[in-house]
C-alpha cells in the first residue's frame, strides 16, 4: 500500500516538472507575437543542452512508471496451469461448459497420475462438480479402487412400505402391477436410494429398473450395484439418459420435493413424459411441499401432463419440518396419455 502510494506520488511530481520545463521552453524560444515594437526580436537560440536531457529524462521515467504501475503486483500467485490430461481430453471431447464456472474442483479433479491408482478422495471432488452441473464429468485415465465397503441394504421399513400400504400415501408394489394397465418391464427410479423399489420390482415382475441417485456420504450407488441392479450416478437436473418413449414407469422418489427450483422440477416431469412410453405412469412418491404451494404451484404444474389420474393421496407431513412449515406429502399415480389414431 505504502509502495504503491510513493510511486503515484512520484508520478506526480515527474508530471509537474515536466509541464514546467515545457512552459520554460516555450518562453524561451519565442516572444509575444502581438507587440508592435520595431524592436522586438525572436530569440531562435537553442535549448540548453542539459535542459532537453533532463527533459527526456523525466519523460522516461513517467513512462516506466506508469508501465509498472499497471503490472499486478507481483505478490499474487499466478494460478496453476490446467492438468495435463485435462489439456489432452479437451482435445478429443467436449466438457460441459459449466465446468470453467469452477477451475479449482476441475483441476483437482483432474490432478493424477495417469495409469496409477485413483486419488483416495475421488468420489468427493466429483460429486460436488456433478451437482454444480459439471456433467458428464470428463473421463480419467487412472484405477478406481478395486475393493468397496461392505455396503448396507435399503432400510426394512423402505421394503415394508413398497410391499404393504401403512396409509393412503404407500403405494405397495403388488397394488402398483394391479393398477398399471399394461405390464411393467422398464422403468428409472428417481433418486431411488439403494434399489428398493428396482429389486422388488425385478423379484416380482422381472423388470429392468435404472435406479438415479447420488451417494452424498453413504454408497447408495455401490448398494444397488451389489444386488445386480443398475445405478445411475447422475443429479437431479440431468437429462435422462434414456432414449424417448422407452419406459413403462418413472418414479420420482423423496429426492423430488419442494427444495428442487420450481423451473427445474418443470423440465423433470417434462423429461419423464419425454422417456415415458404413451400409456405408460408417472409415480410421484411422498412428494412434500407447503400446503399453499401444492395447490397455487405443483398441482398446475403437473396439470400441464394433461395425465390421467389413477391416485391421488394428500396427507399432512407430521414430522418436526413438516409442522414448521406446514407441509403436506403428495402420492399420485398418473398415466400418459396413448396415442391417438390419426384420421386419413
Amino acid at each position: 500500500m505504502g509502495i504503491g502510494m510513493g510511486l503515484n506520488l512520484l508520478l506526480l511530481l515527474a508530471m509537474v516538472a515536466t509541464n514546467i520545463l515545457s512552459l520554460y521552453h516555450l518562453l524561451s524560444t519565442t516572444r509575444n507575437p502581438s507587440a508592435t515594437s520595431p524592436t522586438t526580436i525572436i530569440d531562435h537560440s537553442p535549448v540548453p543542452d542539459h535542459l532537453l536531457h533532463q527533459l527526456h529524462t523525466i519523460r522516461a521515467t513517467i513512462t516506466q512508471l506508469t508501465r509498472s504501475n499497471s503490472k499486478p503486483s507481483s505478490d499474487a500467485a499466478a494460478p496453476p496451469p490446467p492438468p495435463e490430461d485435462l489439456l489432452l481430453y479437451s482435445r478429443i471431447a467436449p466438457i460441459a461448459s459449466a465446468c470453467s464456472d469452477h477451475p479449482e474442483l476441475l483441476r483437482r479433479y483432474m490432478n493424477y497420475t495417469p495409469f496409477r491408482p485413483c486419488p483416495p478422495d475421488s468420489l468427493s471432488l466429483a460429486e460436488p462438480l456433478i451437482l454444480r452441473g459439471c456433467h458428464p464429468l470428463p473421463r480419467r485415465r487412472c484405477f478406481s479402487p478395486s475393493h468397496f465397503a461392505r455396503t448396507q441394504t435399503e432400510p426394512k421399513t423402505d421394503f415394508t412400505r413398497l410391499l404393504s400400504a401403512g396409509s393412503a400415501l404407500d403405494l405397495p408394489v403388488p397394488q402398483l402391477l394391479r393398477l398399471s394397465p399394461s405390464p411393467i418391464r422398464l422403468a428409472l427410479d428417481i433418486g431411488g436410494g439403494s434399489g428398493a423399489l428396482a429389486s422388488l420390482l425385478r423379484r416380482l415382475a422381472n423388470a429392468t429398473v435404472l435406479t438415479t441417485t447420488m451417494n452424498l456420504g453413504y454408497p447408495y450407488n455401490e448398494a444397488v450395484a451389489s444386488q445386480g441392479l443398475v445405478p445411475l450416478h447422475m443429479p437431479l437436473q440431468q437429462r435422462f439418459p434414456v432414449h424417448d418413449g422407452s419406459l413403462d414407469l418413472v418414479r420420482a422418489g423423496r429426492a423430488v420435493n419442494r427444495w428442487i427450483p420450481t423451473p427445474s422440477l418443470e423440465f423433470l416431469l417434462f423429461d419423464a413424459d419425454r422417456v415415458l412410453r404413451p400409456g405408460g405412469l408417472l409415480w410421484m412418491d411422498h412428494f412434500f411441499c407447503r400446503t399453499g404451494d401444492l395447490t397455487g404451484i405443483y398441482t398446475p404444474m403437473i396439470g400441464r401432463l394433461s395425465y390421467k389420474t389413477i391416485k391421488w393421496a394428500v396427507e399432512n407431513k407430521t414430522d418436526g419440518g413438516g409442522v414448521r412449515y406446514g407441509e403436506v406429502y403428495l402420492t399420485a399415480l398418473l398415466q400418459k396419455p396413448p396415442v391417438l389414431a390419426t384420421k386419413v
